[in-house]
């Protein structure tokens, strides 16, 4: 296992919203990114998501060096096997336990065996996703918030054969990101979500009862919990499929206490899916 001074090149599984994000941070501290997807139009999609990020960044004079500089530092593939020089691989790809377990197994082979394998999944089990590898004690949850490069911190996760040392070296990997992480074990839905989907579907529901408006909904929880973002217009930002996916994964772990709203599943249905798609509980331009 590389200790993190050895680190150089760190892998991504994923272009979309969090793995583009998880690359655009190693990146800026410094480290050299291959970020990969399945098609070449969702690497390139990904990449201009970086760009733009970049962009915006550099406008309010929050980054230390160019965009360009940090860009190319950049390299987007559709071949797994360009992770065979990665000395570290962040998986952040679709929220399935199949696709992730396959990923894992598929990186064990085009990777160096000492190589420490991350997952960002916000609610799967990381000892299951590693026991599709045959190093399961090198494997371990990096769970990065959206967006990540403006969200401070990371939870690093550890599976029932994660080594003590792995688990350090995540921490310190995401603390040279300038993240700050706290530690979650194995358990469903970890601290976060945990904690945040049924504070997020009693939002829903409460509002689909007729307690109080949308914006007075999460304007009281704003005004009365000092939270920057009330529960309808952050399930938005998230992602009310993602939303509908983590809780539909509680729900089966722990039971009906974390049984989805029944409007976060109809406006699923509806394909109205929060920001990403234009409209959720409001609409985006």
């Amino acid at each position: 296992m590389c200790g993190l001074s050895e680190i150089q090149t760190v892998g991504v599984v994923g272009a979309g919203t969090m793995g583009n994000g998880i690359a655009q941070v190693a990146a800026t501290a410094g480290y050299d990114v291959v970020m990969r997807d399945i098609e070449q139009r969702f690497v390139d999609n990904g990449l201009d998501s970086i760009e733009s990020s970049l962009s915006r960044l550099d406008a309010k004079d929050e980054l230390d060096e160019s965009p360009e500089t940090i860009r190319e530092r950049i390299a987007g593939t559709t071949a797994l096997g360009d992770f065979a020089d990665a000395d570290l691989v962040v998986e952040a790809a679709l929220e399935d336990m199949e696709v992730k377990q396959d990923i894992f197994a598929d990186l064990e082979d085009v990777t160096d065996s000492d190589v420490v394998l991350a997952t960002n999944t916000s609610t799967l089990s990381i000892t299951t996703i590693a026991s599709a590898t045959d190093r399961e004690e090198l494997v371990v949850g990096l769970h990065f918030m959206n967006p990540v490069p403006i969200m401070a911190g990371v939870e690093v996760v550890t599976g029932e054969k994660t080594d003590a040392a792995v688990t350090n070296l995540a921490h310190a990997f995401a603390e040279d990101l300038g993240k700050e992480t706290w530690e979650s074990d194995d358990k469903p839905g970890f601290v976060t979500n945990r904690v945040l989907m049924p504070w997020i579907n009693e939002g829903i529901r409460a509002y689909d009862e007729g307690v109080a408006s949308k914006e007075d909904m999460d304007k009281g929880m704003k005004l009365g919990t000092n939270v920057p973002m009330g529960p309808l217009e952050l399930a938005d930002h998230i992602g009310l499929d993602i939303c509908l996916d983590a809780s539909e994964t509680l729900h089966e772990e722990l039971g009906d206490r974390y049984k989805p709203a029944y409007l976060l599943k109809r406006k699923v249905a509806a394909g109205d899916l929060g920001k990403k798609t234009g409209k959720g509980f409001y609409e985006y331009e």
